[in-house]
Protein backbone atom coordinates (compact mmCIF):
# COMPACT_ATOMS: atom_id res chain seq x y z
CA UNK A 1 0.00 0.00 0.00
CA UNK A 2 1.64 3.13 -1.03
CA UNK A 3 1.80 5.46 2.01
CA UNK A 4 3.00 8.59 0.74
CA UNK A 5 0.93 11.62 -0.21
CA UNK A 6 1.82 14.82 -1.83
CA UNK A 7 0.78 17.00 0.60
CA UNK A 8 -1.30 17.60 3.84
CA UNK A 9 -4.78 17.94 2.20
CA UNK A 10 -4.10 15.33 0.37
CA UNK A 11 -3.32 13.02 3.18
CA UNK A 12 -6.40 14.34 4.97
CA UNK A 13 -8.70 14.14 2.23
CA UNK A 14 -11.95 11.80 3.03
CA UNK A 15 -10.73 11.57 7.02
CA UNK A 16 -11.93 14.53 8.33
CA UNK A 17 -15.44 15.22 9.28
CA UNK A 18 -17.08 17.31 12.13
CA UNK A 19 -16.89 16.33 15.50
CA UNK A 20 -13.73 13.70 15.76
CA UNK A 21 -11.57 13.18 18.31
CA UNK A 22 -7.90 13.78 17.43
CA UNK A 23 -4.98 13.43 19.05
CA UNK A 24 -1.69 15.26 18.45
CA UNK A 25 1.53 14.81 19.10
CA UNK A 26 3.91 17.52 20.37
CA UNK A 27 5.30 19.61 23.33
CA UNK A 28 4.96 23.27 23.38
CA UNK A 29 6.22 23.87 19.70
CA UNK A 30 8.67 21.01 19.44
CA UNK A 31 7.55 18.18 17.26
CA UNK A 32 3.90 19.37 16.70
CA UNK A 33 2.47 18.53 13.48
CA UNK A 34 2.17 21.66 12.27
CA UNK A 35 1.45 20.62 8.26
CA UNK A 36 -1.40 18.82 9.02
CA UNK A 37 -3.12 20.74 11.51
CA UNK A 38 -2.57 23.96 9.03
CA UNK A 39 -4.93 21.17 6.56
CA UNK A 40 -7.29 20.58 9.17
CA UNK A 41 -7.50 24.31 9.83
CA UNK A 42 -7.99 25.29 6.12
CA UNK A 43 -10.66 22.71 5.67
CA UNK A 44 -13.37 24.06 7.94
CA UNK A 45 -14.39 21.05 10.17
CA UNK A 46 -15.76 22.64 13.54
CA UNK A 47 -16.77 20.65 16.83
CA UNK A 48 -13.11 18.77 17.18
CA UNK A 49 -11.94 17.47 20.50
CA UNK A 50 -8.16 17.27 20.41
CA UNK A 51 -5.87 15.25 22.68
CA UNK A 52 -2.86 17.08 23.24
CA UNK A 53 -0.24 17.93 25.63
CA UNK A 54 -0.84 21.80 25.23
CA UNK A 55 -2.49 23.92 22.71
CA UNK A 56 0.78 24.98 20.94
CA UNK A 57 0.67 28.63 21.51
CA UNK A 58 -1.96 32.07 19.82
CA UNK A 59 -1.65 31.33 16.49
CA UNK A 60 1.16 27.95 16.43
CA UNK A 61 0.10 25.05 16.25
CA UNK A 62 -3.56 23.88 17.87
CA UNK A 63 -3.31 27.81 18.65
CA UNK A 64 -4.41 28.36 15.04
CA UNK A 65 -7.90 26.42 15.59
CA UNK A 66 -8.33 27.52 18.56
CA UNK A 67 -8.20 31.15 16.73
CA UNK A 68 -10.89 30.18 14.17
CA UNK A 69 -13.13 28.45 16.83
CA UNK A 70 -13.15 24.71 15.45
CA UNK A 71 -12.44 23.26 18.06
CA UNK A 72 -14.97 22.66 20.83
CA UNK A 73 -13.00 20.62 23.51
CA UNK A 74 -9.16 20.01 24.98
CA UNK A 75 -7.83 17.32 26.92
CA UNK A 76 -4.67 18.50 27.73
CA UNK A 77 -2.16 18.78 30.76
CA UNK A 78 -0.86 22.23 29.84
CA UNK A 79 -1.86 25.33 28.91
CA UNK A 80 -0.01 28.66 30.52
CA UNK A 81 1.36 29.31 27.09
CA UNK A 82 -1.66 30.53 24.76
CA UNK A 83 -3.82 33.55 26.02
CA UNK A 84 -7.06 32.67 23.51
CA UNK A 85 -6.96 28.95 24.72
CA UNK A 86 -7.30 30.73 28.44
CA UNK A 87 -9.61 33.33 27.27
CA UNK A 88 -12.08 30.76 25.31
CA UNK A 89 -11.57 28.53 28.72
CA UNK A 90 -12.69 31.38 31.22
CA UNK A 91 -15.57 32.50 28.95
CA UNK A 92 -16.78 29.21 28.54
CA UNK A 93 -16.46 28.91 25.14
CA UNK A 94 -14.04 26.05 25.39
CA UNK A 95 -14.21 23.11 27.30
CA UNK A 96 -11.22 21.83 29.31
CA UNK A 97 -10.40 18.15 30.73
CA UNK A 98 -7.23 18.77 32.31
CA UNK A 99 -5.38 15.41 32.71
CA UNK A 100 -2.17 15.28 34.50
CA UNK A 101 0.98 15.08 31.73
CA UNK A 102 1.98 11.42 32.73
CA UNK A 103 -1.52 10.01 32.52
CA UNK A 104 -2.40 11.45 29.50
CA UNK A 105 0.60 9.87 28.11
CA UNK A 106 -0.75 6.61 29.74
CA UNK A 107 -3.98 7.09 28.37
CA UNK A 108 -2.80 7.27 25.25
CA UNK A 109 -0.54 4.58 25.16
CA UNK A 110 -3.16 2.55 26.72
CA UNK A 111 -5.63 2.96 23.62
CA UNK A 112 -3.30 2.50 21.51
CA UNK A 113 -2.53 -1.15 23.45
CA UNK A 114 -6.29 -2.06 23.21
CA UNK A 115 -6.53 -1.22 27.21
CA UNK A 116 -9.66 0.60 28.16
CA UNK A 117 -8.74 1.72 31.39
CA UNK A 118 -6.20 2.04 34.26
CA UNK A 119 -5.70 2.94 37.79
CA UNK A 120 -3.17 5.27 38.81
CA UNK A 121 -2.48 7.36 42.39
CA UNK A 122 -2.08 10.19 40.32
CA UNK A 123 -4.53 13.06 40.74
CA UNK A 124 -6.31 11.27 44.04
CA UNK A 125 -8.08 13.38 46.31
CA UNK A 126 -7.73 16.66 43.45
CA UNK A 127 -10.28 17.42 41.32
CA UNK A 128 -8.95 15.39 38.90
CA UNK A 129 -10.90 12.66 41.03
CA UNK A 130 -14.26 13.47 40.65
CA UNK A 131 -16.69 11.53 38.99
CA UNK A 132 -13.94 8.75 38.55
CA UNK A 133 -14.21 5.04 40.07
CA UNK A 134 -11.58 4.55 43.63
CA UNK A 135 -10.57 1.20 44.09
CA UNK A 136 -8.12 0.26 46.93
CA UNK A 137 -4.96 -1.87 46.88
CA UNK A 138 -2.86 -2.87 49.36
CA UNK A 139 -4.52 0.15 51.36
CA UNK A 140 -3.55 2.62 48.70
CA UNK A 141 -6.26 4.59 47.14
CA UNK A 142 -6.23 4.45 42.93
CA UNK A 143 -8.60 6.04 41.01
CA UNK A 144 -9.86 4.82 37.22
CA UNK A 145 -8.68 6.49 33.91
CA UNK A 146 -9.36 5.62 30.67
CA UNK A 147 -7.64 4.74 27.41
CA UNK A 148 -8.27 7.46 24.98
CA UNK A 149 -8.72 5.85 21.27
CA UNK A 150 -8.92 8.47 19.03
CA UNK A 151 -10.64 8.93 15.30
CA UNK A 152 -7.41 10.19 14.05
CA UNK A 153 -3.86 10.95 15.19
CA UNK A 154 -1.62 13.51 13.61
CA UNK A 155 2.26 13.34 14.26
CA UNK A 156 5.51 14.70 13.05
CA UNK A 157 8.47 12.67 12.72
CA UNK A 158 12.06 13.18 11.33
CA UNK A 159 12.31 10.59 9.07
CA UNK A 160 10.52 7.45 8.06
CA UNK A 161 11.27 4.99 5.32
CA UNK A 162 9.15 3.84 2.41
CA UNK A 163 6.78 1.54 4.79
CA UNK A 164 6.05 4.18 7.30
CA UNK A 165 8.64 3.23 9.80
CA UNK A 166 9.28 5.91 11.64
CA UNK A 167 11.74 7.86 14.17
CA UNK A 168 11.36 10.84 15.89
CA UNK A 169 14.56 13.27 16.77
CA UNK A 170 15.54 13.50 19.76
CA UNK A 171 13.06 15.62 22.52
CA UNK A 172 10.67 15.77 19.47
CA UNK A 173 9.35 12.14 20.41
CA UNK A 174 7.38 13.40 23.12
CA UNK A 175 4.05 12.48 23.12
CA UNK A 176 4.13 11.35 19.24
CA UNK A 177 4.60 7.84 19.82
CA UNK A 178 1.21 7.59 22.17
CA UNK A 179 -0.50 9.88 20.19
CA UNK A 180 0.17 7.59 16.68
CA UNK A 181 -1.11 4.35 18.21
CA UNK A 182 -4.46 5.57 19.79
CA UNK A 183 -6.04 6.67 16.56
CA UNK A 184 -7.85 4.36 13.82
CA UNK A 185 -5.91 6.63 11.15
CA UNK A 186 -2.33 7.78 11.63
CA UNK A 187 -1.09 10.33 9.73
CA UNK A 188 2.43 11.21 9.81
CA UNK A 189 4.41 14.49 8.32
CA UNK A 190 8.20 13.95 8.44
CA UNK A 191 11.20 15.63 7.54
CA UNK A 192 12.89 13.12 5.16
CA UNK A 193 11.38 9.55 3.28
CA UNK A 194 13.91 7.19 2.54
CA UNK A 195 14.31 3.89 0.61
CA UNK A 196 12.98 0.65 2.97
CA UNK A 197 15.88 -0.66 4.35
CA UNK A 198 17.62 2.37 5.11
CA UNK A 199 16.89 2.79 8.80
CA UNK A 200 18.21 0.55 11.18
CA UNK A 201 15.73 -1.32 12.81
CA UNK A 202 16.81 -1.16 16.33
CA UNK A 203 16.28 2.45 16.03
CA UNK A 204 12.68 2.65 14.71
CA UNK A 205 10.30 4.79 17.39
CA UNK A 206 6.95 3.62 15.43
CA UNK A 207 6.68 0.88 13.30
CA UNK A 208 4.86 1.07 10.09
CA UNK A 209 2.11 -0.94 10.75
CA UNK A 210 0.72 1.90 12.99
CA UNK A 211 0.88 4.69 9.98
CA UNK A 212 -1.32 4.89 7.23
CA UNK A 213 -0.11 8.05 5.48
CA UNK A 214 2.57 10.23 5.04
CA UNK A 215 3.23 13.45 4.04
CA UNK A 216 7.23 15.47 3.68
CA UNK A 217 6.37 18.94 5.28
CA UNK A 218 10.15 20.00 5.23
CA UNK A 219 11.57 22.69 5.31
CA UNK A 220 10.09 23.82 9.02
CA UNK A 221 11.40 27.29 10.81
CA UNK A 222 12.40 26.29 14.34
CA UNK A 223 10.03 28.35 16.08
CA UNK A 224 10.60 29.30 19.90
CA UNK A 225 8.01 29.79 22.30
CA UNK A 226 9.47 32.63 24.70
CA UNK A 227 12.66 34.15 23.32
CA UNK A 228 15.09 35.43 26.74
CA UNK A 229 17.96 36.87 26.66
CA UNK A 230 20.26 38.67 29.25
CA UNK A 231 21.80 41.91 28.79
CA UNK A 232 25.50 42.00 28.26
CA UNK A 233 27.83 42.42 30.39
CA UNK A 234 29.71 45.53 30.13
CA UNK A 235 33.40 44.75 29.63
Amino acid sequence: MKKLYPDAKAALDGLLKNDLLIASGGFGLCGIPERLLDAVRDSGVTGLTFVSNNAGIDNEGIGKLLRTKQVKKMISSYVGENKEFERQYLSGELEVEFCPQGTLAERMRAGGAGIPGFYTKTGVGTQVAEGKEVKVFDGEEYILERGIFADLSLVKAWKADESGNVVFRKTARNFNVPAATCGKVCVVEVEEVVPVGSLDPDAIHLPGVYVQRMIVGAPYDKKIEFRTVRERESA
